[in-house]
């Protein structure tokens, strides 16, 4: 369902129109947080080159890690879904955590009592400063949609989806979920 304003937990699916912006091209937004003072999110389908363990090297575990955004992108966020194994989380939405006790993280991933189905890293994070975002929406950068995949968001596909999220617009997003990624290609 496409919404008319963004709100936490709601997804921001970058329109075709951002080709070239290396940030936010193709980017699926999950919205940890959204009010008079800005606006947090993490980009749910940009997997880098690294994995926990290259970070966290006694862990010896190979937890994918996204782009969460292009701020402090030098600091490791996370979001789950969880809430009962990582005190000090904070609910985006029905069942979806943000943040919450980095020790306890890290016992659960060495006595395996969590899967990459349910945590997500993120290097960085997409931040909106007030009225920021709402002015993007207005000049037609964003999407805004419901989380529809809320129980399914940490495990799906995520190099389909924004193709799937375009598609479920129907109409012009048709022909656009099947453009190829640089367009020069064409």
């Amino acid at each position: 369902m496409t919404l008319q304003r963004p709100t936490k937990g709601s997804l921001l699916v970058a329109k075709p129109s951002i080709i070239g912006d290396m940030s936010f091209n193709r980017a699926v937004i999950l919205l940890a947080d959204c009010n008079k003072n800005g606006s947090v999110g993490f980009i749910m389908n940009k997997v880098l080159d690294f994995s926990l363990s290259d970070f966290l090297p006694e862990l010896n575990k190979d937890f994918k890690i996204f782009n969460g955004g292009p701020v402090e992108q030098d600091n490791l966020y996370f979001i789950h879904q969880v809430p009962d194994l990582i005190p000090q989380s904070i609910e985006i939405s029905n069942g979806i955590f943000w943040g919450g006790n980095f020790e306890a993280v890290k016992k659960l991933i060495e006595q395996d009592l969590i899967t990459s189905e349910e945590i997500k890293f993120f290097l960085g994070y997409s931040g909106w400063e007030p009225k920021q975002l709402e002015e993007e929406v207005k000049a037609d950068t964003w999407i805004i949609t419901d989380n529809s995949d809320q129980k399914n968001i940490l495990s799906r596909e995520f190099t389909t989806f924004w193709k799937e999220k375009l598609e479920e617009q129907g109409g012009e997003f048709l022909i656009w979920s099947n453009a190829p990624e640089n367009p020069s290609y064409n």
